[in-house]
């Protein structure tokens, strides 16, 4: 197999464009990287962006839900729970309105630019892929769901499990055990 992502700088933060979640999924099974995957499609305000990421990585009860804090989980906590072999990150559907605004984006944008280059310093590779909200749905399309009535992942038609998006987050409990 081709090694994936070859053509992609190691440390980086970039809109997803060409690469599809399923793909990027599969990449990280590949080199054994970490998955971590937020849809933020239904986020309207800062404080709903952090809580979605909150959720959807599987951080801490004791996360503070601001950027610092997001910083501090997506650096120092990891990094202090054993060695780690890299990241693949996809934030999908940033919110782009008035309640959360292009400063907001990039404020948010810059923690994984942060945490890219504090990973980077230490060698191990991680990657950023976002887009930013678009267009819902047409008015009368049901959200696809899951059999136990758990959401999808994304609102993609897309073959990810989100049971297999859980398991490969770094802030599940035997990490945090580990770093005690």
């Amino acid at each position: 197999m081709d090694t994936p992502l070859r053509n992609v700088r190691p440390n980086i933060v970039q809109s997803i464009r060409a690469y599809g979640v399923k793909d990027l999924q599969a990449a990280a099974d590949h080199l054994g990287h970490h998955f971590l995957y937020a849809n933020l499609a239904k986020a309207q305000s800062k404080q709903d962006v952090l809580e979605l990421i909150a959720a959807q990585y599987t951080l801490p009860a004791h996360f503070g839900k601001n950027f610092d804090a997001l910083y501090d989980c997506m650096t120092d906590m990891v990094h202090k729970s054993g060695p780690q072999t890299g990241f693949i990150v996809v934030l999908e559907h940033i919110p782009a309105h008035s309640k959360f605004d292009k400063e907001a984006r990039e404020q948010l944008l810059d923690i994984f630019r942060d945490a890219a280059d504090y990973w980077s310093d230490r060698k191990i590779p991680f990657r950023c892929f976002y887009s930013f909200s678009v267009a819902r749905s047409p008015k009368g399309e049901e959200p696809i769901e899951v059999q136990n009535e758990e959401p999808m992942p994304t609102d993609k038609i897309l073959d990810v499990s989100p049971q297999a998006l859980r398991m490969s987050s770094p802030f599940n409990a035997g990490y945090w055990l580990a770093a005690a």
